[in-house]
Parts: C-alpha cells; sequence; structure tokens
C-alpha cells in the first residue's frame, strides 16, 4: 500500500467523480427513483462521509461507487476511468482497488479468522503461502493477531467487523467503501473501529468513504460530508463547514438532531451560536447576560468532536425587545462566533 502523499497534492487530485447520477428501481406495480442527479468529487487520502436519513438513497450510492449498482443516469469516474465504459474483466479488476465493509461484517462463518482473509487472493489467484503471510500482516494492523485460528462465532461485533477490515485490505485497495461499518456496534466499539479506520487512512492514504446515519460518525473522523436526503444531494462541504452553516433544512435536521422540536419554542428571538476552539472555554453567556443586563434562556447545548478538536453548538431565545436581543447578537459576534438566526423555527 502507499504510503499518504502530501495533503495539498492530494486535495487537487480526484480519485471519485460521480457525475449526473440517478438510479431508478422498476417493479412490477411501480419505479422508485432512489438517486436523483448526484454530483460529487472525492479527493485522494480523504475520509468522505455520506449521511441521510434511512431511505435516503446513500446505500444506493455508495454501490453505485463499484458498479454493484449501474446507475440509470450519468457517470462514475475512478481515477479518471468511466466503470460504464469498462468491459467485465476490467471491472473485475478496478473493484479489486475498491473495497467494502458492511453492517453485518459477510465474514465465511466455516472459516477460521486467518482463511477469511486469505478468500480475495485465493480469487486472484495468489500463492497459498503469501496469501497467509500477508493475512498475518494484516491481522497485526487490526489488532487480532491471536485470533487467527478463531471462528467467526467467537468472535465479538467488533473483533468480526475488524476481520472484515482486514479482509478488505487484503488486495491493497485505493478506495475503501464503508456501508453502515458501525451501525451494529456499541459506542465505545464504534469509536474503536472509527480510530483504526484512521489510522489506516493516515498510515497507508487509503481513501474512504463512511455511508453513515449517524452525525456522530462523521464528525469523528471525515473531513467532507455530503448530506443525501430524498434520492437528491442536499449540501456538501467540509464537516466543519456543515456544522457551523447548515444550510438546508436535511442537514440542520441532522446537527440539531432535536426530533423538530423548534415549533415549540415561544419568542421573537431565537438564535443558534456555534464555539470554536478559540472560545469553548470562554464564558461568553455568561459576560454577554452581564453586559447585556438581560436574560437569555438555553434551549439546547451541545458539544461535539470535529476531527479531534471540541466545537459546541447552543441554541439561545432572546428578549423580545428588539434593541436588547440586537445588543446580544452583535456581542456574539464580535467575539467571532458563529451566530445564526432561527426565525424559521419559533412558533
Amino acid at each position: 500500500m502507499d504510503k499518504n502523499r502530501n495533503g495539498n497534492e492530494a486535495a487537487m487530485d480526484t480519485i471519485i467523480q460521480v457525475k449526473d447520477v440517478s438510479k431508478t428501481f422498476v417493479g412490477k406495480a411501480n419505479a422508485v427513483e432512489a438517486l436523483r442527479g448526484i454530483n460529487l468529487d472525492i479527493h485522494r487520502g480523504e475520509i468522505y462521509g455520506v449521511i441521510g436519513m434511512s431511505g435516503a438513497g446513500k446505500s444506493t450510492l455508495v454501490r453505485c461507487l463499484n458498479f454493484l449498482e449501474k446507475p440509470t443516469e450519468g457517470t462514475v469516474l475512478v481515477e479518471g476511468k468511466d466503470l460504464s465504459a469498462l468491459s467485465d474483466k476490467e471491472l473485475r479488476q478496478m473493484r479489486t482497488q475498491i473495497a467494502m465493509i458492511f453492517q453485518h461484517f459477510n465474514l465465511l462463518m466455516q472459516r477460521t479468522v486467518l482463511d477469511n482473509i486469505c478468500f480475495p487472493l485465493e480469487i486472484i489467484g495468489q500463492k497459498k503461502r503469501a496469501a497467509r503471510e500477508k493475512a498475518k500482516e494484516l491481522l497485526r494492523i487490526v489488532g487480532l493477531s491471536e485470533k487467527a485460528d478463531a471462528y467467526p462465532a467467537q468472535l465479538s461485533g467488533g473483533q468480526k467487523q475488524r476481520v472484515a477490515i482486514a479482509r478488505a485490505l487484503a488486495t491493497n485497495p485505493k478506495i475503501l467503501l464503508c456501508d453502515e461499518a458501525t451501525s451494529a456496534l456499541d459506542p465505545t466499539t464504534t469509536k474503536s473501529i472509527l480510530a483504526l479506520l484512521k489510522d489506516i487512512n493516515e498510515k497507508y492514504g487509503i481513501t474512504i468513504i463512511i455511508i453513515t446515519h449517524e452525525m456522530a460518525v462523521v464528525q469523528e473522523i471525515c473531513t467532507h460530508v455530503a448530506i443525501i436526503d430524498g434520492g437528491s444531494l442536499a449540501e456538501t462541504g467540509t464537516v466543519e463547514e456543515v456544522f457551523a452553516r447548515p444550510k438546508t433544512a436535511a442537514a440542520k435536521k441532522l446537527v440539531f438532531q432535536n426530533g423538530g422540536n423548534y415549533d415549540e419554542m415561544k419568542g421573537k428571538h431565537c438564535i443558534r451560536i456555534v464555539f470554536k476552539e478559540n472560545s469553548s472555554f470562554e464564558p461568553v453567556i455568561g459576560n454577554m447576560v452581564l453586559e447585556c443586563k438581560a436574560p437569555a434562556n438555553i434551549l439546547l447545548a451541545d458539544t461535539k468532536d470535529i476531527g479531534g478538536v471540541a466545537h459546541g453548538q447552543m441554541v439561545l431565545q432572546l428578549p423580545e425587545d428588539e434593541i436588547t436581543a440586537g445588543k446580544m447578537i452583535n456581542y456574539l459576534k464580535e467575539r467571532k462566533l458563529e451566530v445564526e438566526e432561527l426565525d424559521n423555527y419559533v412558533g
């Protein structure tokens, strides 16, 4: 596997391009449009999150990236190659460079851990001794050397996913697709798997695409994110940008994760403020109340870890007096906080 390249060079190097991709599933009774006009650029070395609620189309999108599902319309290019133009043999060869891990691991239950990892190497014709040595190296990377002779039924969920990751790495892929890879795991195990994926990305430069419905997963390790809503691309950007300034209703629902209860708030002025590293430890709200000599009601408060940096958000209800509310907003903006007025969420 190639070591990670210079960050500026990687940022300029597009490894996956999705152009106007749509996918329609046609049944006996009706047709379901799972994707509509998706456009994405994913750069080499990124950890790219694709997030959406259940049924949004995100799993269909990830299966279009390796042509397990062929788009009804549009183009998918991997390293500049149009997947629709490849022969079956060329597509099989390309898929050795686009590995995939799944929510339920998909291990072969009758094979040992070591033999599970050897399986993709057997398919491409690698000699048994070389395959076993490679598998042992991969078990060391994922921290399971002592489980080589165990069977999947003897492993925990987190251990099974580590075996699945090792198996996915066996063919030295350039791209790793993770379809809800942590959804079946508890929070502690999820963190350990995400840390492993981040470590693999940093050490080997593998581009990772994570499909999830959990914003916490995206915030934990992703650099960029695309939000899919009803089969359409609602919003894209860096994770920090989308967290600080969500523009669409779909993005706000995922960032706020409040169940849509803003319509119960009473009052004219509700604002959302975002605390970044330089302000998360300052008593900004307390100082604002003292400075403006008026109370503010905290409706929501939350802290997120985005790329290893603490980010916080609050939703405040300000006094109804226009002058006092304006003074509070200006106070916060002067301290270089992100301030968003939530007029649409006030009942």
